[in-house]
């Protein structure tokens, strides 16, 4: 049951995380609230992440999935792990945790061997400075291979209902 509250603060806890901050890079300039890009900014000052203020072509698709597939997904599957014992929610599941970890290995990647010193916004250029960038980001990985793992290895959601034929 802990992995179940988990899936559900982490699902509940990216709905606003989504919205208000994620979502901005794809908005035109002027229209997220002040505060709001104020505090983008002092995130990506803070933890020298240039991606959210400035995204490569390929991160900003990855916001565009985000938008349109993952976030209608988020309130479903906080439902469904809150409730608890929902077996229809392994196979949307699997492909949202599935999609989120391919997505992650392109950023992690990036975060770690990507030369930043051309960006026009201060990027990692120290180990220490990449992982704490990593750090930011690598839950986003963790808690989905979790759920990938429990889906696929719990018996609880392994077991499949047999249908009565009329």
């Amino acid at each position: 049951r802990w992995r179940e509250r988990l899936f559900a603060l982490y699902f509940l806890s990216h709905i606003p995380i989504t919205a208000l901050i994620d979502l901005q890079p794809l908005l035109p300039a002027g229209i997220a609230p002040r505060a709001l890009t104020d505090l983008l900014q002092q995130y990506a000052t803070a933890f020298r992440d240039p991606m959210m203020l400035q995204p490569p072509e390929w991160f900003k698709a990855f916001i565009y999935c985000e938008a349109f597939l993952q976030l209608p997904f988020f309130p479903v599957a906080a439902y469904a792990f809150l409730k608890g014992g929902c077996r229809w929610i392994r196979t949307p599941a699997i492909i949202y945790s599935t999609h989120v970890a391919t997505t992650l290995f392109a950023i992690l990647a990036h975060i770690l061997f990507h030369d930043f010193s051309k960006s026009e916004h201060a990027g990692p250029q120290t180990l220490r400075e990449r992982l704490v960038l990593l750090s930011i980001y690598l839950p986003y990985l963790l808690i989905p291979l979790l759920l990938l793992f429990t889906m696929l290895c719990n018996p609880h959601y392994k077991h499949v209902e047999k249908r009565k034929r009329k």
